[in-house]
């Protein structure tokens, strides 16, 4: 990392007024760790900054330098932003996700366009799929330069957003809104349109590079004796037959197994379709569910039973056996020979998803992995020249926001591998935690609480039940930003100085040392609440 003098020259730096200096201060700039968190790479802390000051524009100009969408991750994302969040260790985190929530849907309302200088010599490129992934994928090239046309197989685009997460997370007015915002800026989407050889398809739309994001629209299989087995379907087919108003014959009784996300949402969602019961089957307890905790307690508030530690042997019918299972050392879950009937007129499959990459296997070069998802270099390549892939399809985790970083990602080596450069990351700089801040102006100011659809009103429809914030609120939460790391112009070092050896340079500025004055007691690195001054040997380059 380097050094950011900005100050005087190097024959200063041993003279100092008192005794010779045996170190320096020097202002840096570290890594915040909600941006190191972000899967989308956000400069979250920018951002928060630029929306505290009431630039809700600019806040949001700044925000899709790197996600496109945030009326949608404002939603759906689980926020690690705020996992990693120092605030947490004063009180509580900041609400990033509800600041962005407001700065999309504010921007929706507005009528407000991606600002951007579109680099010359751009080339033609095909993404398939229209998922997070691959519309970030599209975005991102564009601004880049490029001109970009999708090929998605389904009727809408939006992929696993719109099929997969009911409208009570994700309210399809503004998924449709930011999608139809990338459309606005020349990206060309081919609706049901299945791409079946992708060399092929590549060669007749004289595409110079593919980018590859096809989601993960199958459910996985599970082998369960059953005999007269009725109404059995997977999750994802349910949710999708849901979104699309077929007509589904449930029953009075649901059962869903498995204790993802998915799971909890075709619970919640079979509730709504006005079943008597739903009942959900997972063999991990609560404490080791693959669900994020706030799903299991909305579905347990809406009425939905969920059977712990239970793992299904036998279906007959109606009549489901289930295995007790018992959590064992290793905290992993194990038989314990004991037996159960559970009744249910329906059995919704919930145990994860896979990609359908089949397609790909005609293609020279791509490799997969036992599960089907597809090999890809650093750059985001497959082994086949000018393929690139993302998304669900690749090994990583999963989720909307790392779908969108993939997008990102590709889009910047694909640009790169186009123009016949090499695409080379910026280092990041070392991430600053909580102890190295020094808070002396500390005071107690909780988090913004979200209002949510009264319970009463959920069942009847699918009515988004997280709300949004008020502007004042929206406000106060990125005012609660530490600036973790990075000087926000506080003027403590500048008082604290018992030399006057800082030098205000002006709003936006920052400061400068003034060596000759500077004894090195290092009074300013000490008071400084979010660490952006480091104390170094005088011998430090």
């Amino acid at each position: 990392m380097s050094i950011k003098d900005m100050t005087a020259s190097p024959e200063h730096f041993a003279v100092g007024t008192g005794a010779q200096r045996t170190r320096r201060p020097v202002y840096m700039d570290f890594l915040p760790p909600c941006n190191n968190a972000c899967p989308a790479g956000e400069d979250i802390q920018g951002w928060l900054a630029l929306a505290q000051a009431g630039d809700y524009y600019a806040a949001w100009q700044k925000l899709l330098e790197n996600n496109p969408f945030p009326g949608i991750h404002g939603r759906v994302c689980y926020h690690p932003c705020e996992t990693a969040c120092n605030r947490a260790y004063t009180d509580e985190e900041v609400s990033i996700h509800a600041v962005e929530r407001f700065l999309g849907d504010m921007a929706m309302e507005q009528g407000w366009k991606p600002e951007f200088k579109a680099r010359p010599g751009g080339k033609r490129v095909m993404v398939v799929g229209g998922g997070p992934s691959g519309l970030s994928a599209a975005y991102h090239l564009t601004r880049l330069g490029h001109t970009v046309e999708i090929f998605e197989a389904g009727p809408v685009a939006g992929g696993m957003i719109h099929f997969g997460i009911p409208a009570y997370r994700m309210p399809r007015k503004e998924l449709e809104a930011e999608i139809k915002r990338v459309e606005e800026m020349g990206v060309k989407i081919h609706l049901n349109y299945c791409v079946d050889d992708v060399k092929a398809e590549r060669a007749a739309g004289n595409f110079d590079a593919v980018f590859v994001a096809v989601g993960a629209h199958l459910s996985k299989k599970i082998d369960i004796p059953a005999r007269d087995a009725k109404g059995m379907m997977d999750a994802v087919s349910f949710l999708k037959s849901v979104e699309n108003g077929e007509p589904l014959q449930l029953g009075r009784r649901v059962a869903i197994y498995g204790g993802g996300n998915t799971a909890m949402d075709a619970a919640r969602v079979a509730k709504r379709m006005g079943v008597d019961e739903a009942m959900i089957i997972y063999r991990r307890d609560r404490d080791n569910m693959a669900a994020h905790d706030f799903e299991a307690d909305e579905a347990l508030e809406e009425g939905v039973k969920i059977n712990w530690l239970r793992t299904i042997k036998e279906i007959d019918g109606s009549s489901i056996e289930v295995e007790v299972m018992e959590v064992g050392e290793d905290g992993r879950p194990r038989p314990t020979g004991k037996f159960e009937k559970l009744e249910a007129d329906s059995l919704i499959m919930a145990v994860g998803q896979e990609t359908d990459t089949g397609f790909l296997g005609r293609v020279s070069g791509i490799e997969f992995k036992a599960d089907g998802t597809v090999v890809v270099g650093d750059n985001m390549m497959t082994g086949a020249e000018g393929i690139f892939a993302g998304g669900d399809m690749v090994p990583s985790e999963r989720s909307v926001t790392i779908a969108t970083g993939h997008g990102k990602k590709a889009a910047r080596y694909i640009d790169a591998w186009l123009r016949g450069e090499t695409f080379q990351p910026h280092p990041k700089h070392p991430i600053v935690d909580h102890e190295k801040l020094q808070l002396w102006y500390r005071t107690e100011a909780p988090m913004t609480e979200q209002p949510h659809l009264p319970l009463s009103q959920r069942l009847g429809g699918f009515e988004e039940i997280l709300q949004g914030i008020s502007e004042k609120d929206a406000v106060y939460e990125a005012k609660r930003c530490l600036s973790c790391g990075n000087c926000f112009e506080c003027d403590g070092c500048y008082g604290s100085c018992p030399e006057d050896a800082i030098i205000k340079l002006g709003p936006g500025k920052r400061y400068r040392y003034d060596y000759s004055r500077c004894t090195g007691c290092g009074v300013c690195m000490e008071q400084c609440p979010c660490h952006a001054i480091e104390m170094i040997p005088e011998n430090a380059s």
